[in-house]
């Protein structure tokens, strides 16, 4: 690694961190408040919001591991077991982030689709093992590599150390090629392929599935209710109809584009980057780390997303937020009272 090489790997780091650190900051934040709003409120502990907090936990963890996801695509000159756990502890933490995320959308599924059914469901009966399911699996898979599945032992790895081998310049790269840290070194492309089709992106679409089921039942419902009032009113169409219509719409709306939003950014990232391993590229452009960057910090807002839509969630937040603006007010005006009347204090003497 000569000296062009650590100013391009300094620059792609500072681009990493300049991009996901304030989305980092913020992502935590809000997780933060969500969580303080559940646990502030003792009507809101029942256990399917104690999966939106296991889901909020998830996502907290994957914003304080943001800035080193994109990092993984680097090569760093790193020991063996740091390598592994540069790599390891945040795929464990984003696959245990999507796990959780699928659980809220089959719970909160199962509540609309089935009623009947979801005072009996299994999650809420046998809730720990449900939430053991929802970590344990996650950190099983991603922890393969480091039961041996990886590519640290191929002689083949030169790419990172090629020009320090054969350069005399002083660098941190070393003749030893095992210092050499890259991602294709702790993920075969096998563990890649089953991670993105097999993991990945079939819990994708099974909560795009689950939600556009939502949406039909609602749909559906919302027909019922309107065919109702028609048969009140007499076959006109009433205003409480054009509001539920306009409610409906608002909400397929939203719901759209915080799917647009949210994970159409991290599909194309994810997929870009399969075309890059099939092409056996280097992680060189910056196009590449931006994309990376925005695709996951988009898909840790899905959970923030649900989160602030829920006014009991937000509402201590709210309330503090009020108990401030009054106590503003109120200095504002003692002070402003204080003023008058020492204005008219200095009349008098006058």
């Amino acid at each position: 690694m000569d000296c062009g090489d650590a100013i391009s790997l300094l620059h792609q780091e500072h681009l990493i961190y300049a991009i996901t650190v304030p989305l980092s900051a913020s992502i935590i934040l809000a997780n933060l408040l969500i969580i303080a709003g559940i646990t502030c409120n003792r009507r809101l502990h029942n256990t399917p919001n104690y999966f939106f907090l296991s889901l909020l936990v998830a996502d907290l963890c994957t914003g304080v591991a943001l800035p080193f996801i994109p990092l993984m695509g680097l090569n760093r000159q790193l020991s063996f077991g740091s390598c592994l756990l540069a790599h390891v502890f945040p795929n464990f933490l984003f696959l245990a982030f999507l796990l959780n995320l699928v659980m809220v959308h089959y719970e909160r599924y199962v509540c609309i689709a089935e009623p009947l059914r979801y005072s009996n469901l299994w999650m809420h009966r046998r809730f720990p093992l449900a939430l053991l399911l929802a970590w344990a699996p996650p950190l099983l898979y991603a922890s393969l590599p480091a039961f041996g599945w990886n590519n640290w032992g191929s002689p083949d790895w030169s790419s990172c150390c090629a020009r320090g081998q054969t350069s005399t310049l002083s660098s941190n790269c070393t003749v030893n090629i095992t210092a050499c840290c890259s991602y294709r070194r702790v993920f075969p492309n096998a563990f890649i392929y089953l991670e993105v089709y097999g993991l990945v992106l079939p819990a994708i679409l099974s909560i795009a599935a689950m939600t556009g089921r939502v949406l039909w039942i609602t749909r559906g419902q919302m027909k019922s209710i309107c065919r109702l009032h028609r048969s009140v009113e007499r076959g006109q169409a009433s205003d409480r109809e054009q509001r539920l219509n306009m409610r409906y719409a608002r909400c397929v709306v939203a719901v759209s584009l915080t799917f647009l939003a949210c994970w159409v950014p991290y599909l194309i990232y994810m997929h870009v980057c399969i075309a890059f391993l099939i092409s056996d590229a280097k992680w060189n452009s910056n196009t590449l780390i931006v994309l990376s960057c925005t695709g996951i910090g988009s898909m840790a807002v899905v959970p923030l997303v649900l989160g602030l839509a829920n006014r009991q969630y937000t509402e201590p937040a709210h309330k503090l937020r009020r108990k401030l603006r009054d106590r503003l007010r109120q200095k504002m005006r003692a002070a402003g009272e204080s003023a008058v009347k020492e204005n008219a204090n200095e009349n008098i003497e006058y």
